[in-house]
């Protein structure tokens, strides 16, 4: 059956927390787009980040609603870093078909050094490590999980070479986080959150148009989407580029207008969108299986006041247990 296209004059656009799937067929490039707001908003003030790091995660959330709403089957998707730097953990998860959860992990007296030296940037912020992208497709089968170092490098341009080394397949990531001032119905200031990104991949019919030019001895032989010898993959890699984030984040600029501005002298055509929805997988009776492992001492242990509490790092909801759950025979 062939995929459902929408026309860009269509009067129902998208919206915020839909990615975009998009084809130019004139480029042999495909991708997704996405626009974040409410979704962001929950995720971020439900845990009133600071600053910087509400950006960093705000990124890996929009990598991961790109890369997550591609899977063809059940399954979860998790974009993760891990380094030395302020904020030693991200986490962004998706699971399919809809469901987005996020959270991070820093070290509160190193970020205010950081941010009184003025850096702020994300590879200040995560240091050197790793950035791992794992694709779990459930129960019975083996996760698959690439790997790729934090290398001062932004997390657009670590997942072009996620791609590159893992999929083979030449990327463009564009990503845009954007904080926004209002009043509320009181005249209060308050302030919104909201991301975008542009995923785009060169899929030529033709797998020898993907291979760059010969290098001379001691260039290295890893394929780099910047030197495929290709026009078409040439323009289009420029195109995305040219995205700012005012573009990936302005309410006023639907998501398909912005696709339109880009490829429409290519041709370029959308496809069905996809929502994204702010819904953690934690629940009481998952906690209490954990709970069921632990021995009568780290029971012991976890109670205070009488109970055990447990409060989940994406979601912050706190499931209560009494002790009696754990240490009846």
């Amino acid at each position: 059956m062939a995929e459902a296209t929408v026309e860009l004059t269509d009067i129902n656009l998208a919206g915020d927390d839909h990615v975009v799937p998009f084809q130019v067929e004139g480029m042999d490039v495909r991708g997704r787009a996405v626009q974040l707001g409410p979704l962001l908003n929950t995720i971020l003030g439900r845990h009133d980040y600071p600053a910087p790091v509400a950006r960093l995660l705000a990124e890996a959330i929009v990598l991961t609603a790109l890369i997550g709403t591609s899977l063809k089957f059940d399954g979860r998707f998790t974009v993760q870093t891990k380094g030395d730097g302020p904020v030693d953990l991200l986490v962004a998860d998706f699971s399919s078909p809809e469901s987005m959860r996020a959270y991070a992990r820093f070290d509160q007296e190193a970020l205010d050094v950081a941010i009184s030296e003025g850096r702020t940037s994300p590879p200040e912020l995560l240091g050197d490590g790793y950035l791992a992208f794992t694709i779990d497709q459930g129960q019975g089968m083996q996760p698959y999980q690439g790997i790729v170092p934090l290398d001062g490098s932004s997390l657009e341009e670590i997942a072009g070479v996620y791609f590159r080394q893992s999929e083979q397949i030449p990327t463009k990531v564009r990503l845009g986080v954007a904080e926004l001032l209002d009043r509320d119905e009181d005249g209060k200031p308050r302030h919104n959150w909201r991301a975008g990104g542009v995923l785009a991949q060169f899929l030529p019919p033709a797998p020898e148009r993907m291979r760059q030019p010969d290098l001379h001895g001691g260039d290295g032989d890893e394929r780099d989407e910047e030197h495929v010898n290709d026009d078409s993959w040439a323009e289009a890699r420029m195109m995305v580029e040219t995205v700012d984030t005012d573009e990936l984040t302005d309410p006023q600029v639907a998501i398909e207008r912005l696709l339109f501005r880009l490829f429409h002298e290519r041709g370029v055509r959308i496809y069905e969108p996809q929502g994204v929805l702010d819904r953690c997988s934690c629940s009481r009776d998952k906690i209490k299986g954990v709970l069921d492992g632990f021995t009568a001492e780290e029971i012991e242990a976890s109670q205070e006041d009488g109970q055990i509490a447990v409060t989940c790092e994406f979601c912050s909801t706190t499931y209560r247990y009494d002790p009696s759950e754990f240490t009846a025979a």
